[in-house]
């Protein structure tokens, strides 16, 4: 059949709304547009005029689901901006309740909202019910871990309400993190079973040469909490300030989002992979093991592996939370003296999903005159237009059905979270 459209109203198992169109023309893919029709939320706008230290909980509503992320990366900005250094329990802490929400959103997206991809159903209901009802309770069981991570550390599950403006509104006490580590203990287990799990799934045998982009942490950390340099596959390295130096945001007819790109003009790959890649020998002794039991080589360029990534990261961030558990002595969390200035800070993290940007200027109360915030998923659209463009582009002779599972299976590998990125999916093949 050479003119069709295939068309989803609503894409399920994705967080948030829009749209994709696959243009066809003499056999080959000539256009692709990735859609984002939600609504703008305008945080950027209702920002300005409000106070620095309202900052970290405003921008943690931005999303349910990696809410740490948000915080994380505005209140490192705001503490730029105000010249506020953070102890270094401050920062441990931060970084263990970073690896709750990874554990949570990983394990979310993997099990719940992809997996069913790989092995033809509809939901994750629809597995449990077909012979996976062990491996569903096994995410159950295990995102719950992330959960208590989050509860203990941040207040809530969800939207936490701990994190403050240089300093802890509370601190934890010892006895009750060492009750959170047999937890993680148990844990280990469920992870290890977890990518052994992923690693199973049937894989497109399908690569890209991407431009990959991570956050470089001090101190030979594996990427998550504090960027203080930002690094490619390609030769960049550069402080996390000079951000807006090297990459820019455009604004096209057919999104709501704005897309981020170099400022060559080339699309960039955030996420678990560039994580991966460039940060590998950074990973615990036990991930990189099960990194190699799953199959996974030092570089991993196929884009559907990168579920089985996001397993072994849900494995080190376990192992890592222990640590810091271990580690750890109750401390007064009091805030250092902050003096409202005038000035401009940047904080760089890395949510699950990928590279988290946020810019901020003070007035000389401590006001919020501009905000900028560019997530992941909007940093990954032109990646996402074009995975569709070269990854699908040999299956067009394959069913109309067969096509669209495959785009909207390609499309979930990026966990893309659409109402972060406004502030699917009705998928058009049109052959005409």
């Amino acid at each position: 059949m050479t003119d069709t459209t295939i068309k989803v109203d609503m894409l399920a198992r994705v967080e948030g709304e829009g749209a994709f169109k696959v243009v066809v023309r003499d056999g080959r893919i000539t256009a692709t547009e990735f859609r984002i029709f939600e609504p703008p939320r305008f945080f950027e706008a209702f920002l300005r005029g409000r106070d620095h230290s309202e900052a970290p909980d405003i921008t943690a509503r931005i999303c349910g689901i990696c809410p740490v992320a948000y915080q994380m990366s505005s209140v490192q900005a705001m503490e730029m901006a105000l010249g506020v250094e953070v102890s270094q329990p401050i920062k441990d802490l931060r970084r263990m309740l970073y690896c709750g929400e990874w554990i949570e959103s990983h394990v979310l997206h993997a099990a719940m909202l992809h997996a069913p991809d790989f092995l033809g159903y509809a939901s994750a209901i629809d597995m449990a019910n077909d012979g996976h009802a062990a491996t569903v309770k096994l995410a159950l069981d295990y995102k719950k871990i992330g959960n208590a991570i989050v509860t203990l550390l941040g207040g809530r599950e969800i939207h936490p309400i701990n994190v403050k403006v240089g300093g802890w509104w509370k601190a934890p006490k010892k006895r009750d993190m060492l009750a959170l580590r047999e937890e993680l203990m148990r844990a280990l287990d469920m992870a290890e079973a977890f990518v052994d799990f992923t690693a199973s799934l049937p894989f497109p045998d399908k690569e890209r040469d991407y431009h990959m982009v991570c956050i470089e942490e001090p101190n030979g950390l594996y990427p998550m909490y504090e960027g203080t340099r930002l690094i490619s596959n390609r030769g960049l390295d550069i402080p996390a300030t000079a951000f807006n130096d090297h990459f820019d945001e455009h604004h096209v007819k057919q999104s709501n989002a704005l897309q981020g790109r170099t400022k060559a003009g080339g699309a960039y790959l955030t996420g678990p992979l560039p994580r991966y890649n460039l940060a590998y020998e950074k990973l615990s002794e036990r991930a990189k093991a099960a990194a190699v039991r799953a199959g996974l080589g030092r570089e991993v360029k196929n884009p559907y592996r990168s579920i089985v990534v996001r397993a072994v990261e849900s494995l080190f961030a376990v192992e890592e939370a222990i640590r810091l558990i271990e580690d750890y002595e109750e401390f007064d969390p009091a805030a250092v003296a902050i003096t409202p200035r005038a000035g401009t800070g940047m904080g760089a993290s890395e949510a699950p999903r990928g590279m988290l940007f946020h810019q901020y200027t003070l007035e000389e109360d401590g006001s919020i005159a501009t905000a900028q915030i560019v997530p992941p998923t909007a940093q990954n659209q032109p990646s996402i237009e074009e995975d569709l463009a070269e990854l699908i582009a040999d299956e067009l002779d394959r069913p109309h059905e067969e096509i669209q599972w495959l785009c909207e299976q390609t499309i979930r590998n990026y966990d893309p979270c659409i109402s972060c990125a406004t502030h699917f999916l009705d998928l058009t093949i049109d052959r005409a």
